[in-house]
């Protein structure tokens, strides 16, 4: 995911809508780090009574957030397609996921929090118990405003921490609107939100207990240096340059349209967007025209437009990178461009890019993958491997071998068979390998163990009987 720090703070927070940029949603003046550290030592305070409170009032805030998620759906997704030009259909997909992940959280206080042992020798007891760490600061990015602070924020806040999200400017408006409704259902303090830029960002990472980012390799490693130095728990997941895998014995047809759908859905806007199309052996021919195809009958335009797979980019900076990405390779398909006052750009497929080039090193973030040849499986593991990340790999076969065969090798988080590289299971753990993740794996119950810390309690009788 691309989040980059700004040059210089800037003194307003603005939100534009990337279809039309003239609609601005909104301009405040960015609140400052001395605000941000304070909203931190407000929600620090409000800790131990959350933690007090027990487990059926933590289980029933997070129902409470939940049920207002879903009550409030068609204005949440009508923000997220205004906000940050995510298709209609999938913005009302996130809503329902972001109801679903507080839903799924609400039991999780109830869970077991350790175990009891028997000592090694002698009388007493051991135990084992999870408590949490105090302040969880979530930095979030803006493609997905709501699903994101929620599986970040709903565990954290299930355990007993309490949170202060700082959101990407891009998705001010979302955020705040998320922040109204979780206020409405937790005791004061429990939950806040810091709108703004790097300086509150900072801040946040500079004073909260537990630290949980999305963004950009170059920020997330920025903060993973600056948490780890602090002494405090800190996950970062980053970025993806994700591939497809195609296999001679897969249903081209179906492939193509897993992969188109992953290359340009949301205007390739995903951490887990397929970047990278690795055709193996005489698949190629058949792919080629397969994806161009698809490429070519994907709908392209206005995000309120429930037909629209592929909307604009969030800003006229990532349709400049997008285009400059461009440079140097031969387009082989490209859909349907709009001519609009949006920030819009083509879903494109090119081929014959050189090893070097830009296109199979940094993740674009826009709806552009290149078409690669392989020899066999191993090659095409081969060249999956060769870039510096490794979030997630989806492979097309029509039987198991591959996957049992040569899978094992990939280095990658997640790998996902006759299914789009796109897509997230939030009770699973969710993370990548090598540059794009740092720390524990996010979602399910890996995120309830980060969330907390391990205390080891020995409790031996004071006289032996």
């Amino acid at each position: 995911m691309t989040t980059e720090p700004a040059a210089t703070e800037p003194a307003f927070v603005v939100s534009h809508n990337p279809a039309v940029p003239d609609d601005v949603l909104v301009r405040l003046r960015a609140p400052g780090p001395a605000a941000a550290a304070e909203a931190v030592e407000r929600a620090r305070a409000a800790q131990p009574q959350w933690l007090r409170a027990g487990a059926a009032a933590r289980s029933s805030a997070l129902g409470r957030v939940a049920d207002a998620v879903d009550a409030a759906a068609g204005e949440l997704a009508a923000l997220a397609v205004r906000e940050v030009g995510k298709p209609l259909a999938e913005a009302r997909a996130e809503v329902a996921r972001t109801a679903a992940i507080w839903r799924y959280y609400a039991q999780a206080p109830y869970e077991p929090t350790g175990a009891v042992h028997e000592p090694a020798a002698g009388e007493g007891m051991l135990l084992t118990r999870r408590r949490p760490h105090g302040v969880a600061g979530l930095i979030t990015p803006w493609n997905f405003p709501f699903a994101i602070p929620g599986w970040k924020a709903a565990p954290a806040l299930a355990a007993g921490n309490t949170v202060v999200l700082k959101p990407a400017p891009e998705a001010t408006a979302c955020a705040l609107r998320l922040a109204d409704i979780v206020r409405e259902a937790m005791p004061e303090g429990v939950f806040r939100v810091v709108p703004g830029g790097a300086a509150e960002g900072d801040a946040v990472l500079r004073a909260a207990d537990v630290v949980s980012f999305t963004g950009s390799t170059a920020v997330g490693t920025a903060i993973v240096r600056t948490a780890t130095a602090r002494g405090v728990p800190v996950q970062a997941e980053m970025g993806g340059l994700n591939a497809a895998i195609v296999l001679p014995d897969a249903d081209i047809g179906r492939a193509a349209a897993h992969i188109a759908a992953a290359l340009a859905g949301y205007a390739g806007q995903k951490c887990t967007a397929t970047s990278r199309v690795i055709a193996v052996g005489a698949a190629l021919g058949p792919l080629r025209e397969a994806l161009g195809e698809a490429l070519r009958a994907l709908p392209v335009g206005d995000p309120a437009d429930l037909a629209t797979v592929c909307g604009p980019l969030i800003s006229e900076r990532a349709r400049e990178r997008f285009t400059r990405a461009l440079d140097g390779v031969s387009v082989l398909a490209a859909g349907t461009a709009v001519d609009g006052p949006g920030w819009y750009a083509a879903p494109t497929l090119v081929e014959k890019v050189a090893p070097g080039h830009g296109l199979l090193r940094e993740e674009v973030f826009g709806p552009v993958a290149a078409l690669l040849p392989a020899d066999d499986l191993a090659d095409a593991v081969r060249i999956v491997n060769s870039v510096p990340y490794g979030l997630v790999t989806s492979v097309h076969t029509a039987g198991l071998d591959a996957v049992l065969q040569g899978l094992d090798g990939l280095d990658t988080g997640m790998i996902r068979v006759n299914a789009p590289s796109t897509g997230v299971d939030f009770h699973l753990p969710f993370g990548g390998a090598k540059a794009s993740a740092h720390g524990p794996r996010e979602q399910g119950r890996a995120a309830l163990e980060f969330y907390t810390a391990s205390r080891t309690y020995t409790l031996a009788p004071q006289s032996a009987m």
